[in-house]
């Protein structure tokens, strides 16, 4: 039996995590947070065989879905996104009419290995910091440990590039909000800056989740509860349909927009 040397294990990290990390420095798409919408879209870009990369800050992926409604991790996902539940094998039961309830943790983890599996790398501990953007369009992404952030080290950053960039970063809209400050007045929104999350409606937010998951920016999507508070959308609170259905609408639609640029041959 060979002897086990601490070297060869640091440098098996060292060499398998430097291989992944450059074969991503260039992708068809970017995308900022690994919560449910994320890891959709991960996985059906990855899936139809396009470059994907996923970045999250924490150290865990999943966003909210972890926790499921104040800690009780089950979830809850109306009738129109069991489709989705059941093509990553997340088993669900129903509650009542329209109803469906699954295990918090069996989902983030179905998720998590259906886009690493389909080909998606996920970088976490990562933050997005900036944008690369170029006169008419984002073009990439600045990124930097979260340790670094937190710490409040001054440390430079590095870049991406990307075709698409997707802010699927929750509540927070990290990306948008850096576009925003960036060129006050240019999102694709009514007021052409971020139109701020609203109190908690389900229903109406879970149809508006869909409408919202579109581009704000040239080369910036958004997606998930991003979408909702970008264009003025209330919360949902502790239901995922809707945002499994907006990684799908997300991926879908990114699909079209390469599938356009390389029939266009750009």
């Amino acid at each position: 039996m060979i002897e086990l040397d601490e070297r060869i294990i640091t440098q098996a990290i060292l060499d398998r995590f430097y291989e992944k990390l450059k074969a991503n420095l260039d992708v068809e798409v970017a995308i900022v947070g690994c919560g449910p919408s994320g890891m959709v879209a991960g996985a059906l870009l990855a899936e139809a065989g396009k470059r994907v990369v996923l970045f999250e800050r924490k150290l865990s992926v999943g966003g909210g879905m972890w926790g499921g409604g104040m800690l009780f991790n089950e979830i809850v996902v109306q009738e129109s996104a069991v489709p989705l539940l059941q093509r990553f094998g997340i088993r669900y039961r129903s509650y009542r009419e329209g109803y469906y309830t699954a295990d918090a943790v069996e989902a983030v983890a179905s998720l998590a290995k259906a886009a690493v599996q389909a080909g998606a790398a996920i970088f976490n501990a990562v933050t997005v910091e900036d944008v690369v953007m170029r006169p008419e369009r984002i073009i990439g992404l600045v990124i930097n440990w979260t340790a670094v952030e937190m710490a409040g080290l001054h440390v430079d950053p590095l870049a991406i590039r990307a075709r698409f960039v997707v802010d699927a970063t929750g509540h927070e809209t990290e990306v948008v909000k850096v576009v925003a400050k960036k060129v006050p007045g240019q999102l694709n929104t009514p007021s052409g800056q971020i139109e701020g999350e609203k109190s908690m409606w389900s229903d109406r937010a879970e149809t508006l989740t869909l409408e919202n998951t579109r581009e704000v920016f040239p080369g910036l999507y958004v997606a998930g509860m991003a979408a909702n508070a970008t264009f003025g959308g209330p919360r949902m609170g502790a239901i995922f349909g809707g945002m499994l259905l907006s990684g799908e609408k997300v991926a879908q639609e990114l699909l079209r927009r390469l599938l356009e640029a390389a029939d266009a041959g750009a």
